[in-house]
């Protein structure tokens, strides 16, 4: 009996891309590929599976292979395919967007903060995608029609703001989507988060996944037993006593894996209602103080993280490409009033 899984990865909120995983056996005798995958995918025919390997998204041992290859015993088969284009339908909508960098493969927007990504429920106009498919309506080169969900390959939070890379092309699309997928893609956001984080770096390791009570929320699982495998790298780069500024860098993209991750060490990110950042958690609750901590949230009305830096192999040139965008404002405004702060309260200490 062969052995075979089939699992997919998640990036911000949901399953972007399939990985099916095949062993053959040590009595395999040596049968066509494509032939040998179409009786193990369900719903696939020999024609998507030729279009698949032709695309270099059947890899045997590593390697690319021809649709007439034939496997043989003890192989690794690994096929990468794309899910099915949301369900819900995107209207081209004319939404200003902050296009940080295009070309004729990939868009780079820098999100604001309070943009939905996608239409889904309760949001099915006005997000990122509407003001996508206008976009590339402008643009004759593109075929909407044929691009699943507009080039989006992954997603970030309605209230996070920051770097979002999309695909022109199927190729790109592709391309892009296997980075995700295979977690070579170099991300890294900046959070302000409460308390004072106690190592100067560190890596937090911990399953995320669903809430088994609360499905809106996320909780991490530090035995593995639910959820899915996340790895967070942090590294502080200023203190504040009461809050921290870090950067984060993902390994893994699962949905609200930083927010879940400081939370579980004990550092919500600030003013996150979704995991307690909304309220005081270091520091005393004396008026004064409150009522700072208030104007900071007045200042940034949501979790104070942002996608900062974003890098990638280009699908066309194969050339690693790295972008970076300025911390918002709101952001900004807020880690300078805690600035501000700080250094009140250690010149009266010194008085």
């Amino acid at each position: 009996m062969n052995e075979e899984e089939k699992y997919t990865d998640l990036d911000s909120n949901e399953a972007l891309y399939q990985k099916f995983v095949f062993k053959t056996d040590a009595g395999q005798e040596p049968y066509r590929i494509d032939k040998f995958l179409m009786n193990r995918i369900e719903g696939a025919t020999r024609n998507k599976i030729q279009q698949a390997i032709h695309n270099k998204m059947v890899l045997v041992n590593g390697q690319e292979v021809k649709p007439n290859f034939k496997v043989k015993p003890n192989q690794e088969i690994v096929v990468y395919t794309d899910t099915a284009p949301e369900e819900n339908e995107v209207i081209p909508q004319n939404i200003p967007l902050n296009i940080f960098h295009e070309d004729d493969h990939v868009i780079i927007v820098n999100k604001e903060a309070g943009m939905v990504v996608h239409p889904g429920s309760g949001n099915y106009d006005g997000t990122l995608l509407n003001g996508i498919a206008w976009h590339l309506q402008q643009n004759a080169g593109v075929d909407i029609e044929k691009l699943p969900r507009f080039g989006l390959v992954h997603r970030i939070d309605k209230n996070t703001s920051g770097l979002l890379v999309l695909a022109k092309t199927e190729l790109a699309m592709r391309h892009l989507a296997k980075q995700f997928f295979d977690h070579t893609v170099d991300r890294k956001y900046i959070a302000l988060v409460w308390g004072d984080v106690e190592q100067d770096e560190g890596t937090i390791i911990a399953h995320v996944g669903r809430n088994l009570r609360y499905r809106k929320l996320f909780e991490a699982y530090p035995e593995g037993d639910h959820g899915k495998e996340a790895i967070t790298h942090y590294k502080v780069l200023e203190r504040f006593g009461y809050v921290t500024l870090v950067q984060c860098v993902l390994e893994t993209g699962r949905t609200h894996q930083i927010r879940v991750h400081m939370k579980h060490i004990g550092h919500p990110l600030f003013n996150d209602d979704f995991y307690g950042g909304d309220k005081i958690v270091k520091g005393t609750i004396y008026a004064k103080y409150k009522q700072f901590v208030e104007n900071c949230f007045a200042i940034c009305p949501r979790q104070a993280l942002h996608a900062k830096t974003l890098g990638f192999t280009h699908p066309a040139t194969g050339e690693k490409v790295f972008f970076e965008s300025d911390i918002p404002a709101d952001i900004e405004q807020v880690i300078e009033k805690w600035r501000r702060y700080i250094s009140s309260v250690l010149t009266r200490k010194n008085e």
